[in-house]
């Protein structure tokens, strides 16, 4: 095949030129297979085989690790994530955290496997390499280009399949949803109730080359994608969610006492007739934490965070225990919560409600006048919280003035409002000396949609990042990082909340997106002047898009057996104790921390401590519970998405001339990528919409697009009215038209 007459040939006739014999045709077979599934040949039309790329290659090491494909289904690639923490190392050190893989270079993976790669780089021919020419289209082509080869799948991560059922006589497909996955899978059952178009579920079967279409069975039919909850049902299924509970874990919980024992409240430090409250979203059922500030008429202060004593009903082994660390936290959609823990414990008996005795286990912390912590101590305790605020509450209450605060008829409210305020000039001092240490700003207003009985998108409810939020964030904050550094110097195993630092690169991209919206930016990878932007960034209109973009830019935030340190919170000593309800490493951290208490026999010393893991151990559950993490964060962004695109549909259908405010924050040459301002939807006001009577082109130089007929450009920053255009819900996109004197409004169209 490396002569240069070489024809592409089926298998037959290459054994026949090669004179295979037929005792040598089965390890031929073999042979030849194996060579497709490496990567080094490729089989085109008529089955005829082809060395896979002219080009000479280099292979290097090979690797194993996780790939992702991109969501551009007609230019599908994807790239490469080792999973050694060494090879981790070692590809960043190569300024490469992750690795192109060419779509036919990935063989039979799919999105999230598995897979061993080699590294490859490819060198050009000889005429490229000795080329003097210095421009044009060899010269680009000539450079070496570092990419992977998937050599193998190690492991599926996908084992269902979402998506729309056709069928035409014997043949049946499903075409997934995902654009992250292959165009479509060949059914090899379906169901009776199946009909086309039909949104349905299947079990993915195999996939034995990429020539070939991968295979599925149907297991479940969800129904038309207009029927009320299939949108949502669709996401649960295609993120492999769980609905239900075992009925062994629901057995465990049935027998968990409503009540507690005399003798568990006389082994605890009891803080029942102390002024605690909880603050948490309206919403809200699960209340894992709540607080109690003193303030002594010396200056020193005393903050007391109870947070639900979960390790005291869900023990190390137990069914709960098991079901617990394989859902790793509770997914919050748009219309349901598929919790951690069956509702028994999640809304009942570990839930911090008001007016019934509760079990915690309390940081209890000790600030001087400045708000400089000078001790903290951990007791299991008994609670009966006083009062729960949603966060629209607290904030009302922490603003009223004195004058308000005296004509309060009740002196419960009265006191619990004094309280409150007591509570924020304690936070308000330690948010200030946390900025000052070079924290991060990273917060914004959150707009959420309403839902009615039926789940239909019929409003939207925006929530600003007020001090009532802020207060909470604080104590949580202060109470993780007094447990981090408490299990650091035991030495005890344990998990730690990490954020690792950013790449340089993607920081001067972002300081490049912010230029571009006219702020100044210097050198954002010095800490101050990146706190610097954010300050001026607070309530512009561009603050929401910015933040979203520097979080993209920075590592993503996981847990780790090694306490390494969070940047964005610029904090050495951190971790996750305070939700122990819907986060299983919270779990964790109570059992390490109650292990460390016991040995040193407290006095207010806890149960006989539950088993802890190893650091191997815990390095395993850093790793599912950091994957599980972020498969719920994007199935909540998904479902929060689909209904905000269902919502807009509601907006417009009974008025097609409804306008919306929108913000362009990047162009490219297929369009403008828009936001609308209160909504903060993001959507496309694509080339091929631009209305024709103002000529728009793209100015590659000035990165916008430009009107021949002297209109405004649009450009980043470019403040405009637009109007619905085409939504697609399947995919989660949106598009826009500008709105001018000189242009008729399109019509929206739904695909």
């Amino acid at each position: 095949m490396l002569k240069p007459e070489y024809e592409p040939l089926n298998k037959a006739e290459l054994a026949k030129v090669l004179r295979i014999g037929s005792h040598q045709r089965s390890a031929f077979r073999d042979a030849l297979a194996e060579l497709e599934a490496t990567g080094e040949l490729n089989r085109g039309k008529k089955s005829r085989y082809r060395l896979a790329s002219r080009h000479k290659r280099a292979r290097l090491e090979s690797f194993a690790g996780t790939i992702h494909f991109s969501r551009d289904r007609k230019r599908q690639s994807a790239f490469f994530i080792p999973d050694d923490p060494e090879a981790h190392a070692a590809f960043r050190a190569m300024d490469r955290p992750r690795v192109f893989v060419p779509g036919r270079e990935a063989g039979t993976a799919l999105d999230g496997d598995k897979v061993e790669v080699h590294l490859v780089r490819n060198e050009p021919p000889v005429w490229h390499r000795h080329s003097t020419r210095t421009a044009g289209k060899r010269e680009t082509e000539g450079k070496d280009e570092l990419h992977a080869r998937v050599i193998r799948v190690i492991e599926r991560s996908r084992t269902r399949i979402v998506g729309r059922f056709y069928s035409k006589g014997a043949r049946a497909t499903v075409v997934p949803e995902d654009g992250r996955l292959p165009t479509s899978f060949r059914l090899t059952r379906t169901l009776p109730g199946a009909n086309q178009g039909d949104i349905v579920v299947a079990e993915f079967a195999g996939w034995d080359s990429p020539h070939n279409l991968p295979t599925a069975a149907m297991i479940e039919v969800l129904g038309r994608d207009t029927d009320p909850g299939v949108d949502i049902l669709a996401v649960i299924h295609r993120y492999g969610l769980p609905l239900e509970f075992p009925d062994d874990v629901l057995r465990e919980a049935e027998a968990i006492p409503e009540t507690l024992s005399d003798e568990e409240i006389q082994r605890r430090e009891d803080w029942r007739e102390r002024e605690v409250f909880t603050i948490d979203p309206e919403d809200a059922r699960d209340f894992d934490d709540a607080i109690c500030v003193t303030e002594h008429p010396d200056g020193r202060w005393e903050l007391a965070v109870h947070i639900a004593d979960v390790s005291h009903y869900v023990r190390a082994g137990s069914a709960l225990d098991r079901e617990a660390r394989k859902r790793g936290n509770s997914v919050y959609l748009a219309d349901r919560v598929l919790p951690m823990l069956p509702e028994k414990l999640s809304n009942g008996v570990c839930s911090l409600k008001p007016g019934v005795d509760r079990l915690t286990h309390a940081a209890i912390l000790e600030f001087d006048a400045r708000g400089g912590l000078t001790s903290a101590r951990f007791v299991s305790a008994v609670i009966c919280s006083h009062r729960r605020y949603s966060y629209e509450d607290a904030f009302r209450f922490m603003n009223l003035d004195e004058a308000a605060v005296a004509s309060l008829s009740d002196e419960k409210e009265r006191k619990l409002t004094l309280h409150l305020k007591r509570a924020w000039r304690l936070a308000a001092m330690l948010r200030e000396k946390r900025f000052a240490g070079g924290a991060l700003d990273l917060e914004f207003a959150e707009v959420r949609v309403v839902l009615n009985e039926e789940g239909k998108a019929v409003g939207v409810k925006r929530s600003e990042y007020d001090e009532s939020h802020q207060l909470i964030e604080e104590f949580m904050l202060a109470a993780n990082e007094a447990v981090a550094y408490e299990t650091r110097n035991a030495p005890a195993p344990s998990l730690y909340r990490v954020h690792e630092d950013p790449d340089p690169g993607k920081l001067q991209e972002f300081a490049e997106q912010a230029r571009a919206f006219g702020h100044a930016v210097a050198d954002v990878s010095h800490r101050p002047e990146l706190q610097k932007l954010l300050k001026n960034l607070h309530g512009k209109l561009e603050e929401h898009s910015l933040k979203i973009a520097l979080l993209k830019s920075l590592r993503r935030a996981e847990y780790s057996p090694e306490p390494i340190g969070h940047y964005g919170l610029a904090k050495v000593n951190y971790t996750h104790f305070t939700s122990p309800i819907r986060r299983y490493a919270d779990l964790i951290v109570h059992r390490a921390l109650r292990r460390i208490l016991s040995r040193r026999q407290a006095p207010t010393a806890p149960e006989v401590a539950d088993w802890t893991p190893s650091v191997a151990e815990m390095a395993s559950i850093a790793g599912h519970i950091s994957k599980t993490e972020r498969i719920a964060a994007e199935a909540e962004v998904d479902t929060q998405r689909i209904k905000m695109i269902e919502y807009l549909e509601h907006l417009c259908d009974g008025d097609e001339e409804t306008v919306f405010d929108a913000t362009i924050f990047d162009v490219m040459p297929v369009g403008a990528l828009a936001e609308l301002d209160q909504l903060m939807v993001k959507g496309m006001l694509r080339k091929d919409d631009l209305p024709p009577r103002e000529e728009y082109f793209f100015d590659r130089g000035r990165s916008e697009f430009r009107s021949r007929a002297g209109s405004p450009p649009l450009a980043v920053g470019t403040r405009l009215k637009v109007r619905l255009y085409r939504v697609n819900k399947s995919r989660g996109f949106v598009d826009f038209v500008p709105i001018s004197g000189n242009n008729r409004p399109h019509k929206k169209t739904s695909v």
